[in-house]
């Protein structure tokens, strides 16, 4: 890819300045320092806008609602576009929910390795929703929550999900648990099978791009104890292994890159709209650092290949945002 001929002399500007503040220091002082850095940081906050028109012409002319937030390891590192619009989560809210179902564990009401019961009359409800759980025990089984959790958020199990439901309380108790940690912008109101059974629920299970992030944010840093050491490692190992969403977030990056994440897909309906393409989660740089990314896509009259795309591209950008700063 040729590289814009406005941006290589931006970068090159910032590495000569950053050579030069040592000597700066050395000859002329603090105050000409800080100058510098004013410069360099002037630079910086133009990278951002650059990325944010980047951005937008990936969505520019499409037929949908695109909502992003981003979020790096420092605050000036921020951008969103739509950020507060509320958007369908469908199976984002899976992430969610292991959140709640952790705290209980955390609690000691409920353990990873307690055995739950799944009869084959149970097993049969589910024969119209995607479930890897109901193709591995047709007849029923007694499996471990572990077990639930990880096929609920890695394969996004529709029967897993609604069988956690019922073990915290239903989605009023993750309403609540969402609360507790300080979420106000994220409303849950359905089960899957209550959610699938009508287009138009899916729209009351709503979200925003900033909050999505928030959530990300409160349980990655963890700074708050929002879960135990041991919970925490249990859930990003799940979500660094999601299965889906091959072509969202991860989808133009590179294979060894490392994506804690959770995708949620509402398909078409009858008239050819797409209700959500969703995309959530942490992305990793080779240097350790990170930054968070949640995608929103709604009342979409794009393909699938169009609206997974989008996400793609603007995780493309921001994955080339951060490795050249």
């Amino acid at each position: 890819m040729i590289e814009n001929k406005k941006n290589k002399t931006k970068r090159e500007c910032s590495i000569q300045i950053q050579k030069m503040i040592p000597f700066i220091r050395k000859k002329t002082g603090f105050f000409a320092l800080i100058l510098t850095l004013g410069i360099f940081n002037g630079i910086n906050a133009q990278s951002i806008d650059i990325l944010k028109d980047k951005i937008q012409k990936v969505v520019a002319n499409k037929k949908a609602t695109v909502a992003f937030a981003m979020q790096g390891m420092h605050a000036k590192d921020s951008l969103s576009m739509n950020g507060d619009k509320r958007l369908p989560m469908q199976s984002v809210y899976k992430y969610h929910l292991a959140l709640a179902v952790l705290d209980q564990v955390d609690r000691e009401n409920l353990a990873l390795e307690q055995l739950i019961s799944i009869d084959k009359q149970r097993i049969d409800a589910y024969k119209h929703l995607w479930s890897p759980l109901r193709k591995k025990y047709p007849n029923g089984a007694i499996i471990s929550l572990s077990e639930i959790l990880k096929n609920t958020v890695a394969w996004s199990d529709n029967l897993g999900c609604d069988l956690l439901f019922e073990i915290i309380g239903g989605p009023n108790a993750l309403q609540s648990y969402l609360k507790k940690i300080g979420i106000a912008d994220i409303a849950i109101v359905h089960t899957e099978m209550e959610m699938q059974a009508k287009w138009e629920r899916q729209f009351e299970n709503w979200t925003t791009a900033k909050a999505a992030n928030k959530v990300l944010h409160l349980f990655y840093e963890n700074t708050e104890k929002m879960l135990s050491a041991k919970s925490r490692d249990f859930l990003l190992h799940v979500l660094m292994g999601t299965k889906t969403g091959k072509k969202s977030i991860r989808g133009l990056l590179s294979k060894e890159t490392v994506v804690a994440h959770k995708t949620g897909h509402s398909g078409k309906n009858k008239k050819g709209i797409t209700g959500a393409v969703n995309d959530i989660g942490i992305v990793f740089l080779p240097d350790n650092s990170y930054f968070y990314l949640s995608i929103l896509v709604s009342e979409s009259l794009e393909s699938d290949q169009t609206n997974q795309r989008m996400i793609a591209e603007i995780a493309k950008l921001s994955w080339d945002y951060f490795k050249n700063k």
